[in-house]
């Protein structure tokens, strides 16, 4: 597999210097911003590197800057994708508890049904916020239904018309 989301999270904290916080609006950082939501990491996660701006200051950009708010909303629908990644990683853990026996080898192994449960919690949550990120292709699909008779006035009325200009015109 590659490196895991917690590790690109700590990389990014750690890649991070001394320099202080941006604020002004800066292009290539923005694009950085918008490559770490892509891949699923938070908005909350990137701005706590100290090298990264706030989220104020993405906010603001955001309200200021068109070409920015288009690219952020890009970068966050493709998270979404990063979401489904993640589920299928999450799927295929297998939650165990091992027991050793008394010389530390393997005792028995069974299934640790917290960690399930936890990691149906995983899946759900980003399921649901895939939905959200993209509901044409992850949201739920509704069907609309309707019961009753449809009355269409001005068809019924054209209708009506045609019908009596034929008839004179045939008379």
């Amino acid at each position: 597999m590659g490196v895991s989301k917690t590790d690109r999270k700590q990389r990014l904290i750690e890649e991070s210097n001394a320099r202080g916080r941006p604020s002004d609006y800066n292009p290539e950082l923005t694009d950085k911003i918008c490559s770490l939501l892509a891949e699923g990491i938070s908005l909350r996660t990137i701005c706590s590197a100290p090298d990264m701006p706030s989220k104020t200051s993405v906010f603001r950009w955001m309200r200021t800057n068109e070409d920015f708010r288009v690219q952020y909303e890009k970068a966050k629908e493709e998270s979404a994708d990063a979401l489904v990644e993640e589920m299928l990683d999450i799927a295929d853990e297998n939650p165990v508890i091992i027991e050793n026996d008394e010389n530390g080898g393997v005792k028995t192994t069974k299934l640790d049904s917290a960690g399930i449960a936890r990691n149906r919690l995983r899946v759900d949550t980003r399921k649901w916020v895939a939905s959200k990120l993209k509901p044409k292709r992850f949201g739920d699909k509704t069907a609309v239904e309707h019961s009753g008779v449809v009355e269409i006035d001005h068809f019924n009325d054209a209708l009506t018309n045609f019908m009596a200009i034929a008839e004179k015109k045939l008379a």
